[in-house]
């Protein structure tokens, strides 16, 4: 898949005059939120007015409240509509969430994302899907727009990284993921400061809940799958949100032998999938069968209904299934 990176258009739509929002995808993670936050601060370096907001309803995920400019966020409802709305790491249009109409009236859409399913939604684009975080795209437009690196740019960046090649040990760990995380240390992110207020400032309720979810595993599929679950009864007896449960599945795939993990996560009506390839497995295509998306690698849906709605959707679609 090729890329196209119009980085002249997306230089002079970002500093041109006018109003400009800054946002990525509903449920961010921390290449959604360290872009957004390093796009945001390095247009403000450069005297663009430049307004971060987010696509949920929700404040910032605790996890990602230590990067710098988190207090930038202003409520999607309260931003009128901007001349050009900047949508990072978003590959589909409705994956903005509450800020989908401020994108939908814009005068221009810039985006930059990495994604292979992206839709092509945006009228200037930076995507390349060889980067292993959008962040890396948002790290070669600094040069683009002038702007050298500060720390806290640098910072937001190396977590957008460091938490979308899972702490550097993905199959996407690459030489350029690696070289851009060594550059971004030297324009001043502190590694280790990232670490661990990303992976080890979890709460007591955070590791109760994945002690519950690791008594929970279950291999399937001929030995080939192995997957957990969470609920909303588990977050209220843990004491923990949603968010939490973010890398719950990276815990799941640690387990040895198998081709693909997924964590279901049931809420309400509906259950949130995270999926995520050991051997090879295509897990992005299997999201897509289910209304979802994302890398062949790393993926998610949601699906209609109960936990058992859910595993009959999906386990006959990975490796030993029998749509496989």
């Amino acid at each position: 898949m090729r890329s196209r990176l119009d980085w002249d258009g997306a230089t002079s739509a970002l500093t041109s005059p006018g109003s400009i929002v800054v946002c990525a995808h509903v449920d961010p993670d921390g290449d959604a939120i360290g872009s957004v936050l390093a796009a945001t601060l390095a247009l403000r370096s450069i005297g663009v007015a430049a307004v971060p907001t987010l696509a949920d309803d929700a404040p910032v995920p605790l996890t990602y409240a230590f990067l710098p400019g988190s207090d930038l966020f202003v409520p999607a409802e309260d931003i009128p509509v901007p001349d050009v709305f900047f949508a990072l790491d978003t590959p589909t249009p409705a994956r903005l969430g509450v800020a989908q109409g401020l994108a939908d009236d814009a005068r221009l859409v810039v985006v930059a994302d990495h994604h292979p399913d992206n839709r092509r939604f945006g009228d200037i684009e930076l995507f390349d899907p060889h980067a292993a975080a959008t962040g890396q795209i948002v790290w070669r437009l600094l040069k683009h727009l002038g702007v050298t690196p500060s720390p806290d740019i640098a910072q937001c960046l190396y977590v957008a990284l460091m938490t979308d090649t899972g702490r550097f040990s993905y199959g996407n760990t690459d030489r350029r993921a690696l070289r851009d995380a060594a550059n971004m240390v030297i324009a001043g992110a502190d590694a280790y400061a990232a670490y661990d207020a990303t992976y080890e400032r979890r709460s007591p309720g955070s590791l109760r809940l994945l002690g519950l979810a690791l008594s929970r595993v279950t291999v399937a599929n001929g030995g080939r799958v192995a997957y957990s679950w969470v609920g909303e009864d588990d977050l209220e007896a843990t004491g923990t949100t949603m968010p939490e449960t973010e890398n719950l599945v990276d815990a799941v795939r640690q387990l040895g032998g198998v081709d693909a993990v997924f964590l279901a996560k049931v809420v309400g009506g509906h259950v949130r999938i995270s999926l995520r390839s050991k051997t090879g497995a295509d897990v992005g295509a299997v999201a897509r069968e289910l209304g979802g998306g994302g890398h062949a690698a790393a993926a998610g849906a949601t699906v209609a209904g109960d936990l058992d709605a859910a595993l009959a959707a999906l386990l006959p679609l990975l490796p030993g299934g029998t749509g496989r």
